[in-house]
């Protein structure tokens, strides 16, 4: 054969080779970025897992897909479940994503003080980092929640709000690690510089560590202003320890709100929720969150507290006030007697 035809396959074989393995899989997808969530089951050939991203409307040309995929490794590495994709990616980003590995894209996510999991599992979905109720799921695990030292049923209140960097289509219950990691480190630097103040605080009203997490919760619903955080936390910690204060309820809007999102089916005044609490939501005793009905703390934490909360709550102001109002400027009054809490509910308070 002829130098220059064995030069000319040469470059032909490097130019396909190129177009196979560097152009075709960088090719954007067909659509314009819409997500796509795909279960894909344990053990599918490269051709069955072509044919379900054809399907899903992620691939146009399967077969090519599948042949790609077979050279490049095939499927082995690919982690079952549910993934959430979209609709522009190219097939290098798909199997990275399927992978779960880098090369999948991230994305910057923050989370605001005081969001429940429920608000972040919409975040998280919205963002392409998991669905919502895989990540909800990873919330309530048994297991992972042994895992992380949570105690109770759910990982509410240590999911620390702040930013993260996340991969896209992430493993839900490597996002929550992540997120009690972040709530482990801040915790350790809060009690380590108010040893002191928590150290009273548990033990003046015979709290567990848990329970400040509970306690900081409610004070990060509550409060509208920073300055007012530990003067709030002040007001439930002098109604849980002292004893002239009965009955020992919070009377806090907040937790029982969040007993009609975590579980409505219990209280029948939840058939009617819209978010916003009611006379109803706050005194049906079937509402384990309702402390206007059930003395002491709620059964858990009702959101994520931040830094500034946690803070409130481990070292929070020496006061005798026992009630406190919204004003309606985005401040409080706080009262030490019934009698002048009525007085500023009265001049414009709103309960």
């Amino acid at each position: 054969m002829a130098p220059w035809v064995l030069g000319a396959l040469a470059v032909l074989a490097i130019g396909a080779s190129t177009w196979f393995f560097v152009l075709l899989p960088s090719e954007a997808g067909p659509g314009t970025g819409k997500a796509v969530e795909l279960v894909v089951p344990a053990g599918q050939s490269a051709g069955q897992l072509a044919a379900q991203l054809a399907s899903a409307g992620l691939v146009t040309r399967p077969q090519l897909f599948a042949l790609w995929l077979r050279a490049t490794g095939g499927t082995r590495a690919v982690v079952p479940g549910r993934h959430l994709l979209a609709d522009d990616l190219s097939a290098r980003q798909i199997v990275a994503r399927l992978e779960r590995r880098p090369g999948g894209g991230s994305a910057h996510v923050t989370f605001p003080e005081g969001w429940t999991r429920f608000d972040m599992s919409k975040r998280l979905q919205d963002r392409e980092v998991c669905a919502l109720r895989d990540f909800l799921d990873a919330t309530v695990d048994a297991t992972l929640l042994r895992e992380l030292g949570i105690e109770g049923d759910s990982a509410e209140g240590y999911l620390f709000p702040a930013t993260y960097d996340l991969p896209l289509d992430s493993d839900p219950r490597d996002v929550v690690r992540r997120m009690k990691r972040e709530f482990d480190r801040r915790w350790d630097q809060l009690s380590r510089a108010h040893s002191a103040s928590l150290n009273d605080v548990m033990t003046s009203a015979g709290l567990r560590a848990r329970d400040v997490v509970t306690l900081a919760s409610i004070v990060e619903k509550e409060a509208a202003v920073d300055d007012e955080r530990p003067l709030i936390a002040s007001v439930f910690l002098n109604r849980l320890r002292d004893p002239s204060f009965s009955p020992r309820r919070l009377e806090s809007d907040p937790t029982a709100t969040y007993g009609c999102l975590v579980a409505p089916e219990r209280a029948p005044s939840c058939a009617s929720f819209t978010g916003k609490a009611t006379a109803a939501i706050e005194h049906d005793p079937d509402n384990p969150y309702s402390t206007y009905t059930h003395e002491g703390l709620p059964p858990g934490p009702i959101a994520n507290p931040g830094a500034r909360a946690l803070e409130a709550t481990m070292s929070p102001a020496s006061t005798h006030y026992f009630y406190f109002v919204a004003r309606g400027d985005g401040r409080s009054t706080f009262s030490e007697t019934f009698g002048a809490h009525s007085a500023a509910v009265h001049d414009g308070g709103r309960r």
